[in-house]
């Protein structure tokens, strides 16, 4: 699916720091197919990762290296500074001050008030990536927190998410949707995740198989942490990067890919 723009609220685009770029973009582009568009060193040679001419994704530098490296989640607003503070009068913690991005935005970081961290972003030139729900591209993403009461309150209060909770399966789960739209995910803490891990956001990317693509994960030098197994949306797993970064696959059910 093209897309073009994104309404404030909806998480347009997902990047990952690396302490080995040349690396991540080795290992990404033969497990997705992205071609890479590699910037100027003033930018920190921050790859634009490519499917179809459109980007998809992201790969920088890792910023800090006391921590393991992550796939961020970025959420599309109006005023990123406007944001920003308000989300600072809902109990988060900036961790990034609002700046700009060369011409392509602007963007802040903040931690939300159960810990997990999310990113903030006013486009400009650039919207978020260009194509969703299709194989090799962001598909989800979702909150995995120690506090679901609390994060209730803080994405409803910022980004005007509401909450609705299903309780049928093995563990409970929660979507948010903006303007009746199901744009992300929540679920508590699972007990098999280590105590010491904080709350995250995490990001799921669409492929066509995902049993093959696990096992392309481990032909390239990554692991498989869960699955692979069937849930509701389609067939998932979460996988492991050479680099220690976690992000998920999924084969999506075809009538939730347009």
């Amino acid at each position: 699916m093209e897309m073009t723009s994104y309404a404030p609220g909806t998480p347009s685009w997902v990047d990952l720091g690396n302490p080995d770029l040349a690396g991540a973009r080795d290992f990404y582009s033969r497990l997705f197919g992205w071609t890479m568009e590699i910037g100027p060193p003033e930018a920190g040679n921050y790859t634009m990762c490519m499917l179809r001419g459109r980007s998809v994704a992201g790969l920088g530098p890792q910023m800090n290296p006391d921590l393991p490296p992550f796939w961020a989640s970025y959420v599309s607003v109006a005023d990123c500074d406007t944001s920003t503070a308000k989300a600072t009068e809902l109990g988060a913690t900036v961790v990034a001050e609002p700046m700009d991005v060369m011409t392509v935005g602007r963007m802040s970081v903040i931690i939300d008030p159960t810990g997990a961290a999310i990113s903030l972003w006013e486009p400009r030139d650039h919207p978020g990536a260009g194509l969703v729900n299709e194989p090799g591209s962001f598909a989800w993403t979702e909150l995995i927190t120690t506090d679901v009461e609390a994060a209730t309150a803080f994405y409803g209060g910022l980004f005007g998410w509401v909450a609705e909770s299903q309780s049928g399966g093995e563990m409970p789960y929660t979507e948010f949707k903006l303007d009746g739209r199901s744009i992300g995910g929540m679920m508590p803490k699972p007990p098999m995740m280590p105590a010491e891990a904080p709350s995250m956001w995490g990001v799921y990317f669409a492929v066509d198989d995902a049993d093959a693509t696990v096992a392309r994960v481990i032909e390239l030098g990554g692991t498989v942490a869960m699955g692979p197994q069937d849930i509701e949306p389609g067939r998932f797993a979460v996988v492991v990067d050479p680099y220690g970064a976690f992000f998920n696959v999924m084969k999506l059910k075809d009538e939730l890919t347009g």
